[in-house]
């Protein structure tokens, strides 16, 4: 059992599948927090300033893996996605404004009613909607804009908007194409799919795909967040 699954967690249950979120109290930060002056956390980062981070996004429903003290790269995913919800510069670092974009507790609320995944190209953000509310809100990079060829012909890096639902998956690990590999890849129009990759940048710069962090993709599938025939709203 994972430290996560350690925590007091509180699950939505969708038919078979609970997707679960972390509903314990926030970790207290170091005894001398009102006086200090917070550090900023980067890359490499490790200790208690980490893990009250860890908990403080976990509880905001930024899904940033087991609560360690380590800040690597699923930690700065969830810190690019705390700092787009809140409107603030994409550093990638836990700097004073995203100090106090953990300390609002905000979280990115999604457009539509109901229980369904969205996928904001605007903010970059993809969000598991629950029953009208983000339970889990993730960096994305989505279609670049850029001109690329494909079997011989241009194309555009373009994800599409719209209403889809979730038709056809893989589970089994990464599948490759022409254009390079997929993680897990859960497809919900054309061979447009949610899935993990290594590269997931605060901008958009996939073919067409959302990329999430192959850790995620896995916690989104093993938790209920992906399955088939869910609604995606892209907008």
């Amino acid at each position: 059992m994972t430290a996560i699954d350690r925590r007091t967690l509180l699950a939505t249950t969708i038919g078979s599948s609970a997707f679960a979120i972390v509903g314990g109290a926030m970790l207290a930060a170091p005894a001398d927090a009102a006086t200090a002056t917070r550090p900023v956390l980067k890359m490499g980062s490790t200790g208690s300033w980490v893990l009250s981070a860890q908990h403080a996004m976990w509880n905001a429903g930024y899904w940033c893996g087991g609560m360690d003290g380590q800040f690597g790269f699923v930690v700065q995913q969830a810190v690019w996605a705390v700092q787009k919800a809140n409107g603030i510069p994409t550093t990638g670092e836990i700097d004073a404004p995203t100090w106090t974009a953990i300390d609002s507790k905000h979280r990115a609320w999604p457009r539509y009613a109901g229980n369904h995944i969205e996928i904001d190209k605007t903010r970059q953000l993809l969000m598991v909607a629950r029953g009208g509310r983000s339970a889990i809100t993730l960096n994305t990079s989505t279609g670049s804009g850029r001109t690329f060829e494909y079997e011989g012909h241009p194309a555009i890096a373009r994800t599409p908007s719209g209403n889809f639902k979730i038709y056809r998956k893989t589970t089994t690990g990464w599948v490759y194409g022409p254009l390079g590999g997929l993680y897990k890849p859960y497809y919900f129009v054309g061979g447009i799919a949610v899935h993990g990759s290594p590269s997931i940048p605060p901008y958009p710069d996939s073919h067409g795909c959302c990329r999430v962090s192959t850790a995620a993709q896995d916690y989104l599938i093993s938790g209920g967040g992906l399955q088939m025939s869910e609604l995606v709203y892209v907008y």
